[in-house]
């Protein structure tokens, strides 16, 4: 068992980081909105086939259920997704997997602003602090030319980071109590139609726009098939078994992969502010989930031989 979560673990981190990549790659062909919104119209109704098969409720009811479907919709799939792939036109894949890798950091400050019952300490402001000084380092912002492309993508990204941090915390706050699989599907769903019809308002972004090359259309395979249905599905499966604190940490992985698969197929550079960006939000991460993180690392010294 400990291997198959292993395994699955480096899969997840594998199918999100190239992700990036495939983004990057598609959106050479493909205007953005209108790419992320394709690429949940086929990942939401893959999702939902699933849900309705392996969940006793697979549609949501009552007005809990309906909200924490619109948070989803809105913030962790339309938002975020829109966000993202408009940013990506303007930064490296790793760049943008570096400040996606934020968002954990940002769920937790947001949780402990937001919610009662959490409260960021002085060590937790520290590491949230040390977190966005990780998107200053990857910036760079020069006062005297704020507006460059790289700025202003690395920018939207970070709102991306933001809007599904922001989402997650609303969604722990309704609670509603709807499966995981079904809440995921249906926002997917919902998050898709937004995006076309965010798509409708913008110029370029019309079907006529898009150039389908085999580059796009393995690209928007690999994103719906793989990068969101099957990974959320094996994302899905691991939370249940090894919990939010070392799920979390395949945002950490997914930049390293997000490096190495940009260098290979895209001729990706990954400069010095790059890494050093990537240090500091994990760095964040690991201030602000200390405690998780010193009990995953004694549970697992525990489940050692050697320890024995």
């Amino acid at each position: 068992m400990r291997y198959r979560n292993v395994l699955l673990f480096v899969a997840l981190a594998v199918f999100w980081g190239s992700a990036f990549v495939a983004i990057k790659a598609g959106l050479a062909d493909i205007p953005p909105v209108l790419f992320a919104a394709i690429r949940y119209d086929v990942a939401g109704v893959l999702v939902l086939g699933y849900a309705a098969v392996a969940v006793d409720r697979w549609y949501p009811t009552g007005r809990r259920e309906l909200a924490a479907v619109a948070v989803g919709s809105v913030f962790l799939i339309a938002g975020y997704h829109a966000l993202l792939f408009v940013g990506e036109q303007g930064t490296t894949s790793a760049a943008a997997a570096v400040v996606v890798s934020l968002s954990p950091v940002l769920t937790t400050g947001f949780a402990r602003l937001l919610l009662p019952e959490q409260r960021l300490t002085t060590v937790g402001i520290a590491g949230l602090l040390l977190g966005l000084a990780g998107v200053i380092v990857l910036v760079r912002p020069d006062p005297a030319n704020l507006f460059t492309r790289d700025t202003v993508s690395v920018g939207l990204i970070f709102g991306a980071a933001l809007s599904f941090a922001f989402g997650s915390v609303l969604t722990r706050w309704l609670d509603a109590g709807l499966p995981i699989e079904t809440l995921e599907a249906w926002s997917m769903v919902g998050g898709a139609l937004l995006m076309h019809l965010l798509a409708l308002a913008l110029p370029g972004e019309s079907i006529a726009a898009i150039d389908w090359t085999p580059r796009a259309v393995v690209a928007l395979g690999y994103l719906s098939i793989v990068a969101s249905a099957v990974g959320f599905l094996v994302y899905f499966d691991l939370l249940e078994k090894l919990g939010p604190v070392e799920i979390n940490l395949v945002s950490y992985l997914a930049p390293v992969v997000a490096a190495v698969v940009g260098f290979a197929f895209l001729g990706e550079v990954i400069d010095a502010a790059t890494g050093v960006g990537f240090l500091l939000i994990f760095g964040g991460f690991a201030l602000l989930k200390r405690r998780e993180l010193a009990r995953e690392v004694e549970r697992w010294r525990r489940a050692t031989p050697l320890s024995r």
